[in-house]
């Protein structure tokens, strides 16, 4: 009998998703003879259309169900497809722990049924919530004992914790069952805790969430796969609204995706699925691509050989494996590659930016075929590459830059101004945070202005060493004034700090007008939202928040996309966070539990100091650009640019003699090993670790070669930022290539 389904299999670039769509085309019987013109110039087998099952959807419900591996990858799925069907199907795009999710919500009464539940709408919690949470309800017995015990302190201990409930959930695992699966294999991992007590502290957690509601990644994922996957009335509901499933690069899915596949192709759907050997990227972080890579059973098989683009992965990628991984190969570089070596890594950063303008302006390429690639991008690299090709008039488009958003002087203004109004947080105030928020409060933002350089001069700890252009800005109290101000009208107070009026500063003459005026408004601004507040007549900080945006920094200007996305998650993050502190706040106990031991118990105190640990990112660009794409460098990590799928003719692997190479340029969940269903609880050994490092250096260098067109420069520093000399993986490559200087 013949399949339906297929299983398609490919390298990258190789057209996996162009041939998922147009097998999703002839379901439906929409030709597209320019795709089969295409890719049949390329090498590639024409389309069977004895094979193709049509599909007959329905008009209430969409009947086709798309994955894709993350938000962005499921965004330009989801346009090729409507696209190509000129939006007459429907279709429902997901995430598979987005699906999940959705799912979980939709049915929680039969959830509520099946486990006996309170009856009350779930509520998600964020993972800086629960972190903060967890750390909490477990304070007590994670005392100094244990803590020593494990070798790691409080955070980075809960925060391994609830990921063993994340990785058990997504290959399975019950919660009930982890403590089985940790005991063959958890104390060859480094800590030293019994796995009866780390499964007691995770099934204690779940409990209490689900005792109040509250679902996490790790609680929404074994709900769905233990409770909901398995009821008939709910497969009966998932096979009715569902005839096909279109998956994308499913070797990046956790194990549960499988079983949602599975069930729905055993039940009568057809289905299409791309595989990608060399991908795996996010291996270590929840995907199990050995154990989805077993769907293919249910599919007839279609391998696409030929890349539909060039790459430089078909002259180079197995010689360049084989010399890395067997010392005794002996390799000759083409011109393609060539490296760029320096003592100090500045003196790299700087060749390496010199090296592409040059380029540019001799116009041999564009900056929007350049990337700069790097296992890690710490501040220092980030900021000096960007600073040096912005003077030479080269954008640089950071990808996918999660800075916390208490970076932004934005936020710690907003934050000091909360501190002010409401009583009792005088102790998270101080001169510094006073004077930073009166020129962030007073400034106009100019037309044409830099968002993020803009932000950055307004960073009074750090503006003397920037050398950035002030003009973008036009303030009222500039920082030397914002600090006389703060020395002479800022009275501390643990419970109500106080700003005075100007005119008790003896020389307050010499503000000026301009200043003086700026400082009354915010002054007569703070003391009537503090009467306000008194009355009780602001309903949440939230409302307070929302106030001052608009009448401080929104006010007769439209800040950037990064200053308005930080704005963004700072009030979203402020609604998430008092929903739950209502939540708890409704359970009899339920917070007071929490915050005994805390010396600031307040929910305010609390999310102000959250914001400050750095926990809460918002990505300061866009998603994707509005329009055409921006003519910029992209400056990524690996990982970040092995995600986005991207590709360009020039890459730059900065810092190639980094040992993180291997690790490639992402941390592996603990314990991430333990829950691959082909190796379920078996102990993870020295000798794994070491055949795991050389497999995901190859996929790495097969993708990111596969993903370059035409030249690969290796960066390369003695030197790393910390003294240390660098001995990576790549090191034997870089010292056989041609070296090219500034």
């Amino acid at each position: 009998m013949i399949s339906h389904s297929v299983w398609i299999v490919g390298n990258s670039r190789s057209g996996k998703t162009t041939r998922l769509v147009e097998h999703f085309c002839r379901w439906l019987q929409i030709e597209n003879h320019n795709f089969e013109l295409f890719y049949t110039k390329k090498g590639g087998k024409k389309l069977d259309n004895s094979i193709f099952k049509p599909l007959v959807l329905k008009q209430t419900e969409p009947g086709i169900l798309v994955l894709a591996a993350n938000d962005d990858n499921r965004r330009e799925l989801s346009d090729k497809i409507v696209t190509k069907t000129l939006g007459k199907y429907p279709i429902r795009a997901k995430t598979p722990l987005g699906f999940l999710q959705d799912e979980v919500i939709l049915f929680w009464p039969l959830l509520i049924e099946l486990l006996h539940l309170k009856a009350q709408f779930p509520v998600r919690l964020r993972p800086e919530t629960e972190q903060e949470l967890a750390t909490k309800l477990w304070r007590e017995q994670l005392d100094a004992e244990i803590l020593r015990r494990a070798g790691v302190n409080e955070y980075r201990l809960v925060r391994r914790i609830l990921d063993l409930l994340q990785l058990a959930a997504y290959s399975g695992t019950p919660c009930g069952g982890i403590a089985e699966v940790l005991q063959k294999g958890l104390e060859e991992n480094g800590i030293n805790l019994e796995p009866e007590f780390l499964a007691s502290l995770l099934l204690d957690w779940r409990n209490w969430c689900l005792e109040r509601g509250l679902l996490t990644y790790g609680i929404i994922t074994e709900l769905y796969s233990q409770h909901l996957l398995s009821d008939r009335h709910y497969q009966k509901r998932l096979t009715q609204r569902y005839q096909a499933i279109l998956a994308d690069d499913v070797d990046d899915y956790p194990a549960v995706a499988r079983q949602l596949c599975e069930t729905l192709l055993e039940r009568g759907a057809v289905g299409a699925f791309t595989y990608n050997p060399d991908g795996a990227i996010r291996w270590g972080l929840g995907a199990d691509p050995n154990y989805l890579e077993g769907l293919a059973r249910h599919c007839r098989l279609e391998t696409l050989f030929a890349p539909v683009e060039e790459s430089l992965a078909e002259q180079l990628a197995t010689p360049i494996v084989e010399f890395i991984t067997q010392p005794l190969v002996m390799l000759e570089l083409p011109a393609t590659v060539q490296s760029i070596q320096t003592t100090s890594r500045a003196e790299l950063l700087r060749t390496t930016a010199e090296v592409i303008g040059k380029a540019i302006k001799s116009g041999r390429i564009q900056p929007e075929e350049i990337v700069i690639i790097a296992p890690g991008l710490d501040a220092i690299a980030r900021y000096t590459i960007i600073e040096i090709l912005t003077k030479q008039n080269i954008p640089v488009e950071s990808l996918n830059d999660q800075r916390p958003l208490i970076s932004s002087p934005m936020i710690r203004a907003l934050l000091t101004m909360l501190a002010l109004v409401y009583p009792g947080l005088g102790r998270l105030v101080d001169r510094d945070a006073v004077a930073e928020m009166l020129v962030v409060l007073s400034r106009r933002q100019e037309a044409g202005g830099r968002g993020q350089e803009a932000e950055e001069v307004l960073n009074t700890q750090h503006a003397a060493q920037l050398s950035l252009p002030l003009t973008v800005l036009s303030t009222h109290i500039d920082p030397v004034r914002a600090g006389l101000i703060a020395d002479y009208c800022f009275v501390p107070h643990p419970d109500r700090p106080n700003l005075l009026p100007v005119t008790s500063f003896e020389r307050w003459d010499r503000i000026g007008y301009a200043a003086t005026t700026a400082y009354t408004q915010i002054l007569q601004w703070i003391e009537k939202q503090r009467s306000q507040q008194e009355q009780r007549l602001i309903p949440s900080p939230i409302s307070l928040l929302y106030l001052a945006i608009q009448d401080f920094l929104c006010k007769d200007n439209n800040p950037p996309y990064d200053q308005m996305a930080a704005l963004r998650e700072l009030l979203e993050t402020a609604q998430h966070y008092w929903e739950i502190d209502t939540r708890l706040r409704q359970e009899a106990g339920g917070i007071e539990s929490l915050t005994q031991n805390l010396a600031l118990s307040t929910p305010l105190a609390e999310f102000i100091q959250l914001l400050r640990r750095g926990t809460i990112t918002a990505n300061p660009y866009p998603l994707r650009p509005i329009g055409l794409s921006r003519k910029a460098v992209t400056l990524a990590t690996i990982f970040q640019y092995r995600s986005s799928r991207r590709s360009h003719r020039w890459h730059f692997w900065l810092d190639a003699g980094s040992p993180l190479w291997a690790k490639g340029g992402a941390a592996t969940l603990f314990g991430a090993p333990l829950f691959l269903r082909d190796r379920l609880g078996e102990a993870w050994t020295a000798e794994d670790e070491k055949n795991t490092e050389q497999e995901r250096l190859r996929r790495i260098l097969t993708d990111l070669l596969s993903r370059a067109s035409e030249k690969v420069y290796l960066c390369h520093s003695d030197l790393a930022v910390n003294g240390q000399e660098q001995l990576g993986p790549l090191l034997p490559l870089v010292h056989t290539c041609i070296s090219v200087a500034s």
